[in-house]
């Protein structure tokens, strides 16, 4: 692979459909599957992320239980983003610079060890609130390096033809545990309490770390790391800030992760405040939720494509979706809308994912993912406990509408910017008897209007 400018992974020619259109070539659903290397991570993933969902679903249930307060579920939430936000552009210096496959050992071990610690906590009976928000934290404190690491390391699995399709398979894979992790938290924590569900994560980590030291090394794209010196960080910042396509797509990013992305605080008070149900109707919510996120991110490995404008209007979708969702006056319509808000919400997730890696050069990789992953997941610490005093004071309904309205209006305002900039106008007309709403450039739109 190379790692100088006009690498394998950059991005293909701008085309008429966007200001910048990063592309890739189309593939089988599950084509990445084949190589051994990502095989191994994938299956080691499933095991891990069926854990890690598991003990979302009873860390916020215990939090709720312990404090009967909305703003404590959104502060756990925030604790475990705040290190990101905090510490993740130093998080991806240290990326570019160690051996990703090492560096993921030590990291998922450490993950390992908070929540076994959280389990004998629990399952001791002496856990307290503080005990959840220190093992947030220091969760939080590992995905610093964890998070950059794998979404980079990806790359060096499978090398950039099979980029685009390995980074939606991670995300169905997340989505597929997320299917079963919730619902076998809500049985756990229901039969046997919050505890057995943290065990379960500690343990969990084993299938990873295993999948890990049974890569061949021979067989992984090596690519050159950055050696150690100053300005790093800087050098980082600035490639970013002379990438357009980079630039719109974080700023979309922290606008949706901010303001949309805010279920735990969400789904929990719609559930035990507006529904008066109990952990089996949160478990409900994520786990229909996940059922359209895990179309979302297959659709994503089929389309094999990451385009701008599938970007942005799945943003719009999902903010209106979220208003739509706030108003719904039944469990079961709120639950069924949980499908297609899990859909959009992951569109956006895998397209601006996969479009950065696909348009940073692999040497910078590290360090452009991490300021990525510090806007998506940083939002959180800035989000969450907006949304929590939002729903203590107003409401759920309100906090959760309010949310997709600042999402919606953000994505339709980088449309209409990167459309002005781009030279583009906004053209609705027929096509094979379907509505079409898409940008086109300004000459052609006048050509249009000339003709008729």
């Amino acid at each position: 692979m190379s790692t100088g400018p006009g690498a394998d992974s950059a991005p293909a020619p701008a085309t008429h459909d966007t200001p910048s259109t990063p592309r890739t070539r189309k593939s089988s659903m599950f084509s990445s599957l084949k190589v051994r290397n990502y095989r191994l991570f994938f299956i080691g993933q499933v095991v891990s992320n069926t854990g890690t969902w598991m003990q979302r679903i009873a860390q916020d249930w215990l939090v709720l239980s312990l404090t009967g307060s909305s703003t404590a579920v959104g502060v756990t939430t925030a604790l475990q983003f705040l290190p990101m936000l905090l510490f993740g552009l130093y998080g991806g210096v240290l990326v570019d610079r160690l051996p990703k496959r090492r560096t993921l050992l030590f990291t998922q071990s450490a993950m390992a060890v908070t929540g076994i610690a959280l389990a004998f906590l629990t399952l001791s009976g002496h856990v307290q609130v503080w005990h959840v928000y220190l093992a947030a934290f220091a969760a939080g404190l590992a995905t610093v390096v964890d998070n950059p690491a794998r979404q980079s390391f990806v790359s060096e699995m499978v090398g950039p033809d099979q980029l685009q399709n390995a980074v939606s398979l991670n995300s169905a894979n997340f989505q597929s545990a997320r299917l079963v992790g919730p619902a076998v938290a809500g049985v756990m924590i229901t039969g046997v309490g919050t505890g057995w569900a943290f065990l379960f994560n500690g343990l969990s980590f084993v299938a990873p770390i295993a999948g890990l030291l049974l890569m061949r090394a021979r067989e992984l794209h090596v690519v050159e790391r950055a050696p150690r010196g100053k300005g790093q960080l800087r050098e980082g910042l600035q490639y970013v800030a002379g990438r357009p396509e980079l630039i719109w797509t974080i700023v979309l990013a922290g606008f949706v992760s901010t303001f949309g992305f805010n279920f735990p605080v969400f789904l929990s008070a719609f559930a035990d405040d507006v529904f008066h149900a109990g952990a089996g109707s949160y478990s409900l919510f994520n786990t229909l939720m996940a059922v359209g996120s895990l179309a979302g991110a297959l659709l994503a490995a089929r389309r094999g494509t990451a385009r701008m404008r599938v970007l942005l209007a799945g943003a719009v979708a999902f903010g209106a979706l979220e208003i739509v969702a706030a108003i719904a006056p039944s469990l079961w319509l709120f639950a069924l809308l949980m499908v297609p808000v899990g859909m959009f919400g992951m569109t956006v997730n895998v397209t601006a994912n996969s479009s950065i890696q696909m348009s940073t050069d692999p040497a910078m990789r590290g360090r452009v993912m991490a300021l990525y992953m510090m806007v998506f997941m940083g939002g959180a610490p800035l989000g969450a406990p907006i949304a929590g005093w939002i729903t203590d004071a107003y409401g759920v309904r309100a906090g959760l509408a309010a949310g997709g309205a600042i999402t919606a209006v953000a994505a339709a305002t980088i449309a209409l910017v990167l459309a002005r900039v781009g030279g583009l106008r906004l053209s609705v007309g027929w096509h094979r008897g379907h509505p079409q709403v898409r940008f086109v450039p300004r000459e052609r739109q006048e050509e249009l209007a000339t003709v008729a």
